[in-house]
């Protein structure tokens, strides 16, 4: 396949430096060696002094949420993530007495970036492939990796009806397959680069461009479970998602994926999920936001009910230091296909 721009190389990034003990979240170590950025004052010394951490100075860390996640389950499942950062901030730093943090759900991963570039999102939470170009582009810095589903990495899976005879990656051609999102590792770039490598098929300008130039139809249903409904629904003969859609209960039961859909095909071992921040918040204010993810209780993943395993906790369970470094897996995928920045355009 004709290579078009070469996608990017990153090296010599400022990453954020992991605390001492910080491996995994709550091992009983605070991380800090006895200093918490406020000389042990706490900010307070009888004066009416500006904060050190202002966040924007609105009081409130305007935290971002993956478009993968439904808006119902923002409040239940992020909840006490959101307190526990704002408390802990509180407590071992100086910033306003109200700090608050905020969580809102994007309309799509170029959103998110967009925003963290231009400091109305402080921290977000997003895809691989997404954090890679917002590293590329200057709208964000990775700071962690998330642990879910029993593994640091995950699959990307391409869907087919149960009744459906196609077969192979090659039988696509001339059919219509749903994506995810343009910006999705899992539910865009790899299934992409399958679908051109090992089924031999012309992906166009994809994920970039209107799909015009590909030899099949290109729906990009905005999430996950977006796309397996299009294939549920019939609207679609294929469709491309992360394997954890088939695997849990994101969208449906496991039981009820068997009744509707058949694995076409797989990809396994992609990093899973980042932490960024906005590169205009200071690095100090960066160490502290990725301090307070690392030094987390284990319940702080457990949503509102604070419950382990049941319906409200997060898909990931904990958290560790991480760089653009660790997504280079990605990054060698996207340069394969030779997607650049124009895609935040589209």
């Amino acid at each position: 396949m004709e290579r078009r721009r070469q996608f990017l190389k990153i090296a010599g990034a400022a990453s954020i430096v992991g605390l001492a003990g910080c491996s995994g979240g709550g091992d009983g170590s605070d991380g800090s060696d006895g200093m918490n950025g406020s000389d042990g004052s706490n900010g307070s010394d009888g004066s009416d002094s500006e904060p050190e951490m202002t966040f924007g100075g609105d009081g409130t860390i305007d935290f971002g949420i993956s478009p993968s996640v439904p808006q119902e389950d923002l409040n239940v499942q992020y909840s006490p993530l959101e307190e526990h950062i704002g408390s802990y901030l509180r407590e071992n730093y100086d910033v306003p007495s109200d700090l608050s943090v905020e969580g809102t759900i994007g309309s799509n991963y170029s959103a998110i970036i967009q925003s963290l570039g231009q400091g109305t999102l402080d921290i977000a939470e997003t895809g691989p492939f997404a954090a890679a170009l917002g590293v590329k582009t200057g709208n964000a810095e990775v700071i962690l990796q998330r642990y879910g589903y029993g593994g640091w990495t995950y699959k990307s899976i391409i869907a087919t009806p149960n009744d459906s005879d196609i077969t192979e990656l090659s039988d696509l051609s001339g059919k219509t397959v749903a994506f995810s999102d343009r910006l999705s590792t899992s539910g865009a770039l790899y299934p992409l680069y399958s679908m051109s490598s090992q089924g031999d098929l012309d992906v166009g300008e994809l994920p970039e461009g209107n799909g015009s130039q590909a030899e099949f139809d290109a729906r990009f249903a905005g999430g996950h479970v977006g796309s397996y409904t299009l294939l549920e629904q019939g609207q679609v003969d294929a469709a491309a998602m992360g394997g954890f859609v088939r695997d849990t209960k994101t969208g449906p039961t496991p039981d009820e994926w068997q009744e509707v859909a058949t694995t076409l095909h797989e990809d396994e071992g992609l990093p899973r999920a980042p932490i960024v921040v906005s590169p205009e918040l200071d690095d100090d204010v960066k160490s502290a936001i990725q301090e307070a993810f690392l030094e987390g209780p284990d319940s702080i993943y457990y949503g509102a009910d604070s419950e382990d395993g049941t319906e409200d906790d997060l898909w990931f369970s904990r958290v560790r230091g991480a760089t653009q470094d660790d997504y280079q897996s990605v990054i060698d995928v996207a340069d394969e296909l030779g997607v650049g920045t124009d895609i935040f355009n589209q």
